[in-house]
């Protein structure tokens, strides 16, 4: 990620200290909705459940798909979020002991699991990252206990080929209808993939594995349909975000944008982005993950289609904006491309109306851009190799 973002990041993350964890002792009992795999000390990471001090279906604490519209204000997940408290064992990503097989139950259960833990000290401090969901306090666990139940079924039959390999396990449950969120989980714990190459993944990097293999999977096909007629401008906001999608009739080539205002911390308006052309992006997008999230939901979109387009995110983040994980982008994204489009037969007609859509002036949008910009100096690209295959990367702060 780019030391600006990161910056940025950074203090935000400092100003939820605001926020208040769970309080429990050396013992805990509950249903654990999900695991937590680390990724400091790599190969070496951390592992263990997150048990909020609840029984029952406690499913929806790890369930972001149903978060948007269902939950009024980021706060609200994040007080929820804070009740999971983290058990944490130290093991090689290739560990096939009692508690890495414990956590894989959790993590492919089709319900909350029951749990004990009993850790070495009194569990503290809180978690938030705009990669991962925030969890409450974490603590060293002495002794871990579960009663497992049955796995989910799809799950299981992907974790019991050990031929199939981890893209194509991804691929296949996606298509099924598993909530990518189940997926990530499932990935994190290493149950796909040929028998020999399984491993540990930390949650982070599942994450942003699950939707930048699913998305490229669909680009991969989207790349041979016809591209749309017309512009369109997507428009959703919830959580203090906004989302202004912008289709173009031309080849895939892709950007996404994000300004966060004054409001948020800081004294300035920054603006940071990353884009890409026709081929496969072979970097890390310089923004994190939040860029694949998006970009998964414009692919399902065209591929509900069978069309192709080109595409520009614009996204603001407003006072009062909490990181809470790229779902948050993903869903967002996918509210947005699952609206009623408006349609205009210009790009400057389009980019009008965006312009009061949002807050951010389009002049100073497109001055921040790179791909955006290149468009409405020399107009759309007619094939693929009008763009070029390395776009040159901007970032900035304006």
């Amino acid at each position: 990620m780019i030391a600006g973002k990161a910056t940025l990041l950074a203090r935000l993350y400092d100003r939820t200290k605001q926020f208040r964890s769970a309080e429990v002792g050396e013992h805990l009992e509950g249903a654990s909705p999900t695991i937590f795999v680390g990724r400091f000390g790599y190969p070496k990471v951390f592992i263990g459940p997150m048990v909020p001090e609840l029984h029952g279906d406690t499913r929806f604490m790890d369930t972001p798909e149903d978060w948007i519209p269902n939950v009024s204000t980021p706060e609200d997940i994040a007080n929820f979020r804070l009740q999971l408290v983290r058990g944490k064992q130290a093991v090689n990503i290739r560990d096939t002991s009692k508690t890495t097989e414990m956590i894989r139950d959790i993590a492919l259960s089709n319900h909350s699991t029951e749990t004990e833990a009993q850790f070495v000290h009194r569990p503290i401090g809180g978690t938030f990252h705009e990669e991962t969901q925030p969890f409450g306090p974490s603590a060293t666990l002495k002794s871990l206990r579960i009663q497992p139940g049955k796995y989910d079924h799809q799950l299981e039959k992907a974790f019991y080929d050990r031929d199939l390999k981890a893209a194509d396990a991804v691929q296949e449950l996606y298509n099924k209808g598993s909530a990518i969120s189940d997926i990530q989980r499932a990935f994190s714990v290493g149950a796909f993939g040929i028998e020999k190459n399984r491993k540990l993944v930390p949650t982070r990097w599942s994450i942003t594995a699950v939707d930048s293999t699913l998305s490229e999977q669909m680009l991969n096909q989207i790349r041979d349909f016809p591209t749309i007629d017309g512009f369109r401008v997507y428009e959703y906001e919830s959580l203090r975000n906004k989302f202004i999608v912008l289709l173009l009739p031309t080849t895939w080539c892709y950007e996404s944008m994000e300004a966060f205002f004054p409001s948020i911390i800081g004294e300035r308006l920054e603006i940071f982005g990353d884009c890409e052309g026709y081929e496969k992006k072979k970097e890390y997008a310089l923004i994190g993950g939040c860029y694949y999230s998006a970009r998964l939901a414009i692919g399902e979109r065209l591929m509900a289609e069978q069309r192709q387009a080109g595409a520009v995110v614009l996204r603001e983040a407003y006072a009062g904006y909490i990181p809470l994980g790229v779902w948050n982008v993903r869903e967002n994204m996918r509210g947005a491309m699952k609206s009623q489009p408006v349609h205009f037969n210009d790009l400057q007609s389009a980019l009008d109306y965006s312009a009061t859509r949002l807050k951010v002036g389009m002049k100073q949008w497109i001055s921040s851009t790179v791909m955006l910009r290149r468009i409405v100096q020399n107009g759309l690209p007619q094939t693929h190799r009008t763009i070029p295959l390395r776009l040159p990367m901007f970032f900035g702060s304006n």
